[in-house]
């Protein structure tokens, strides 16, 4: 993976991560998350006319693959607005990010990637980060927690969005390896946009709207520009990279989820998500070098 590729990925994940945790300080997630993405659309249109790359028209597979990607996206936020009601940014925030365990297997699978051994063990100390991040000791019983708590909702909701999501970076990857990233993320987001709003027009949505915004204004145009940094650098990185590194080595974000949940939201702290944190970093640097 080139300096290029990695440096936009890893600013994605930590712009990723910030409006995570926007979101976890909102007061209605589904609505916030249509706020946000009005936000970021209005940035992105207004500055659209002052791209100097020539604009063409997506053909048919490309605007496929947007509608896909826009699909589970949309899913993935719902998921992800669902799982952050009632559990720890800490705890859902890796367990949502459960796509790299999939998008590997649809890389070679699907795409004809092929990864270096250095690269592969990189994948799986990501794997292994994410997944012991949420232990509270090393033992067998800890090891198995996770599958007991599948009856939790917001752990069930937290792992569909990891699922969904992968599903859209495939979509994704296939999307930007002929047209532009920069038009790609722009037809993304709007048809994001669009699936949010049939959804807001619901009536137990409806009412709310307006309320969220005069309590959480601030959050909500401050999370513009977050938003569109991380869709827009992670798609040009996306074009540099195979989806297979992609995404493990956005999972950095993890590690600046946790320090967001430890410095600014006063969740639990210990050595084991210190391991699990380096143990990510560690993943991410075998990828760059492999």
């Amino acid at each position: 993976m080139s300096n290029l590729a990695f440096s936009l990925i890893v600013f994605s994940a930590v712009m990723h991560a910030i409006w995570n945790m926007l979101v976890k300080r909102s007061r209605h997630k589904t609505i916030f998350i249509w706020w946000m993405f009005v936000a970021s659309f209005a940035i992105f249109s207004a500055g659209l006319p002052l791209v100097p790359e020539p604009f063409r028209w997506p053909g048919i597979e490309t605007l496929l693959m947007v509608a896909i990607g826009a699909v589970c996206f949309v899913l993935y936020h719902l998921l992800n607005g669902r799982a952050y009601q009632d559990g720890d940014l800490s705890v859902v925030y890796p367990l949502s990010q459960t796509s790299m365990v999939y998008v590997p297997i649809w890389g070679v699978a699907l795409l004809g990637e092929r990864f270096s051994i250095p690269g592969a063990g990189g994948i799986l100390l990501v794997i292994l980060g994410t997944f012991s991040l949420q232990m509270q000791s090393i033992t067998l019983a800890e090891l198995a927690r996770p599958f007991r708590d599948l009856n939790s909702p917001s752990v069930r909701a937290a792992l569909s969005a990891g699922f969904v999501y992968s599903i859209g970076s495939v979509a994704e990857k296939a999307g930007v390896r002929h047209y532009s990233p920069l038009y790609f993320t722009y037809f993304l987001v709007l048809t994001m946009l669009l699936l949010m709003t049939m959804n807001l027009c619901r009536p137990k949505y409806r009412m709310l709207i307006a309320t969220e915004f005069r309590h959480n204004w601030r959050p909500i145009l401050c999370s513009g520009p977050v938003v569109m940094a991380s869709f827009l650098t992670f798609r040009f990185g996306l074009n540099l990279a195979p989806v297979g590194y992609a995404v493990p080595v956005r999972q950095v974000s993890i590690m600046v989820g946790v320090l967001i949940g430890v410095l600014f939201l006063r969740e639990a702290f210990g050595r084991i998500k210190l391991f699990s944190a380096l143990l990510i970093v560690a993943g991410a640097v075998l990828i760059r070098f492999g």
